[in-house]
């Protein structure tokens, strides 16, 4: 393990981007200001020319409007530098692994093809042991890039050095998950297809695009969320009870989730859905239709709003149908993951008025940071009538945002919330299916207005069991 004293130049390569300046430099100027990594050399580098002042005038705006203290920010300004390269060229990769000192980390805030390129011609040189490289997702464009970049970094470096990031991994409310299911005998006996009907992990939110068009175009909602995020939250929330949080038990787990689930009943056009905004308003804000968004090649029929239904084919989880659904410039946001328990086998004779069965819901972050258990109770008028009761805790968002949290990880050489490489691999293959009956046309792109609750007539409940 690398420990907090040992010095590490942390390289961000992309480091004008929005990424860099948004989550990135304010995650390690949060770190910082906790008393962790406080030898880190931060090294910004893009194919820009800044001078060192440039520089650290970019660092510190984005420290500063991320509320990192003064202090913090001068001390990371006075220890950083800038270097200008092309990391599609082997040249400039050589010079970038030669000026550093103690270990490397490499991050990727790249557009995905940039980052393949660039492996591509570090491939050729060599890397500096104890080297970690940090990868953005999308990780490839389909299970069979995923796989063959999977190769071409074993070349370089051990699995462990290598961390595929998704900083939904690093969301306090998505490691709870694991307290709450293995801590609570309560809880534990109760998940599996003997009691539950059905589970949702739902991420609709009221943002629309946010400057991000030219990304989000070739990916959509599918990649950008269900495969790259919503899948591993599934490993999450489904995977058995590992042995020890460590990075091999719990990457372990999930993964075997992951090989084994597929859309349900392999039927990618009848248990997939896909729609896109056109022009709303959300509060005070008028929202023009995707297809006019700045960025968006209408021709390219990019969904914002997809959904798919998968099953898991282990003795737990058989015959239990998942829905994950993910929708942008939603008038109605949420963001959590639902259980939803089957009826009760009886009910007395005389008691009437249940309205449903009982639910956990689990919030994932963002302002969502509460776990709710629906029920039913005797109701306050009638002791015979039932009515729906929620018991409410706060689960709390964690002291480190996050990407500090993932970042945590990576700078500890610990990959525990890291994507494994066959992980990755399996969260392509459950959606390629999808995919392909998209590009047929076999599933229609619907649409809805921004500020909506989604497409007219878009099924909120009956899901297959």
């Amino acid at each position: 393990m690398t420990t907090e004293r040992t010095p590490q130049t942390f390289v961000i390569l992309g480091a004008n981007g929005d990424l860099s300046s948004r989550l990135l430099l304010p995650g390690i100027g949060s770190l910082v200001e906790s008393g962790q990594f406080t030898d880190l050399h931060l090294v910004g580098c893009d194919r820009q020319e800044l001078t060192a002042d440039e520089w650290k005038a970019t660092l510190d705006g984005s420290l500063e409007e991320a509320g990192i203290d003064p202090e913090v920010r001068q001390k990371l300004a006075s220890t950083t530098s800038y270097e200008q390269a092309d990391v599609t060229k082997a040249a400039d990769l050589a010079r970038l692994l030669e000026d550093h000192g103690g270990s490397l980390v490499l991050y990727f805030a790249l557009p995905p093809a940039v980052t393949i390129t660039a492996c591509q011609e570090l491939s050729k040189l060599a890397v500096p042991p104890g080297t970690r490289l940090a990868l953005e997702k999308p990780f490839g464009q389909d299970a069979r890039t995923a796989a063959e970049f999977n190769e071409l970094l074993a070349g370089m470096l051990p699995e462990s050095q290598i961390h595929r990031v998704d900083h939904f991994l690093g969301l306090a409310t998505v490691l709870n998950i694991v307290g709450l299911r293995f801590a609570n005998r309560t809880i534990e006996p109760l998940l599996n297809n003997h009691h539950v009907a059905s589970v949702e992990i739902v991420w609709d939110e009221d943002l629309a695009l946010e400057g991000r068009g030219g990304y989000y175009d070739h990916a959509g909602a599918l990649v950008d969320m269900i495969q790259s995020h919503l899948l591993q939250v599934l490993g999450f929330l489904t995977m058995e009870a590992p042995s020890a949080i460590e990075a091999r038990d719990i990457r372990d787990g999930t993964a075997r989730i992951l090989r084994a689930t597929s859309i349900w009943n392999d039927d990618p056009a009848r248990f997939s859905r896909r729609a896109r905004y056109s022009a709303g308003q959300i509060g005070d804000r008028q929202l023009p239709s995707y297809r006019d968004e700045e960025g968006v090649d209408p021709s390219r029929e990019t969904e914002t709003f997809a959904e798919i239904v998968v099953g898991i084919a282990t003795w737990r989880w058989a015959g239990v149908p998942f829905r994950l659904r993910s929708g942008k410039a939603l008038g109605n946001p949420r963001k959590e993951a639902i259980i939803n328990f089957r009826p009760p086998e009886h009910l007395p004779v005389g008691l009437s008025g249940m309205r449903r069965p009982d639910r956990f819901r689990i919030g994932l972050g963002f302002g969502a940071d509460k776990l709710r258990v629906d029920l039913t109770v005797n109701g306050p008028g009638d002791p015979w009538s039932l009515d729906p009761a929620t018991l409410e805790a706060d689960l709390g968002p964690g002291s480190l945002s996050e990407y500090a949290e993932v970042l945590k990880g990576i700078l500890n050489d610990d990959p525990t919330l890291s994507v494994r490489g066959d992980a990755a691999v399996e969260c392509w293959r459950i959606i390629d299916p999808v995919r392909r009956a998209w590009d047929a046309d076999e599933v229609p792109l619907l649409e809805y207005p921004a500020g909506s609750r989604g497409p007219s007539g878009w099924p909120e409940a009956g899901l297959p069991g």
